[in-house]
């Protein structure tokens, strides 16, 4: 530690203050570089090599110093520029900007209001391997049902899960975004042929090269998108986006929310 330590300050990354080691701007700027080379490598080996959630840190942490920029810049380019990695800390940009986060334990949320998960802490790894286990991710909404000092109980859209105290801690959520759950913003598979709607974005859910070929595929905000048919057995759907058809799967058109402005889709069973 102590080599690692005088070779960082011989290549001016730290420097001592008042009796501590400090990152000196050299030494920050080469930080956000690691964490973003290492949050988008979380990203790609979650999302494209469908690795374990469980095991993309320790993957992730063998290849993040190897930092080729322009390489970094073609991944974050391919995924589509994602701005979370899988358990949802934030990506810094290639500029070095890193958003603040006002996220919150989920032990410290009041019970009965509306939460998005917004971030699954990855260590220890046999907390993280608990709640890894739950099924939960980043962008789920729940709600607090109970609250103690021996479990936390909440549910989300389809089921209630308990756990300690001493795990759920280890899981921030932030208020729910009001928009999306506006009575206007329905789900892509809502649309029955014919309607038409305004894409109002895509869900964080969907990341790297699925994201990237989607909005290739004209699925960006604002753009008009008109239901034409569906196969028959329902899937997949076929879609009219800036003058192309184009065939979406449902699991895929039901990570798209668009904008019925009063009722220009119909409910559906996404």
């Amino acid at each position: 530690m102590f080599k690692l330590r005088a070779r960082m300050q011989a290549q001016g990354w730290l420097r001592p203050a008042d009796g501590e080691l400090h990152l000196t701007p050299a030494g920050a700027k080469l930080a956000l570089q690691v964490i973003r080379a290492h949050r988008l490598w979380e990203r790609y080996l979650a999302d494209e090599a469908r690795m374990p959630l469980a095991d993309v840190h320790a993957e992730a942490d063998r290849r993040e110093h190897h930092r080729d920029e322009r390489a970094i810049q073609a991944l974050d380019a391919a995924m589509g520029y994602p701005q979370t990695d899988p358990h949802g800390d934030p990506i810094p940009t290639a500029e070095g900007m890193l958003p603040p986060s006002s996220a919150q334990p989920l032990t410290q949320w009041p019970i009965g209001e509306p939460a998005v998960i917004v971030h699954l802490e990855d260590e220890p790894e046999a907390v993280f391997s608990q709640i890894a286990a739950e099924g939960l991710r980043p962008g789920q909404r729940i709600r607090v049902l109970e609250s103690d000092d021996t479990r936390i109980v909440f549910a989300d859209e389809s089921e209630t899960h308990v756990l300690a105290p001493v795990v759920a801690g280890n899981i921030f959520v932030a208020a729910a975004d009001p928009i999306a759950v506006a009575p206007a913003i329905e789900l892509l598979t809502s649309l029955v042929p014919g309607a038409s709607a305004t894409v109002h974005k895509l869900d964080d859910v969907l990341q790297g090269f699925t994201r990237r070929r989607l909005l290739d595929l004209g699925l960006t905000p604002g753009a008009e998108i008109t239901a034409e048919y569906s196969s028959f057995l329902g899937d997949p759907m076929a879609f009219r986006v800036r003058g192309s058809l184009i065939a979406l799967r449902r699991q895929q058109a039901r990570h798209i929310l668009i904008r019925t402005n009063g009722g220009a889709g119909e409910n559906g069973h996404g």
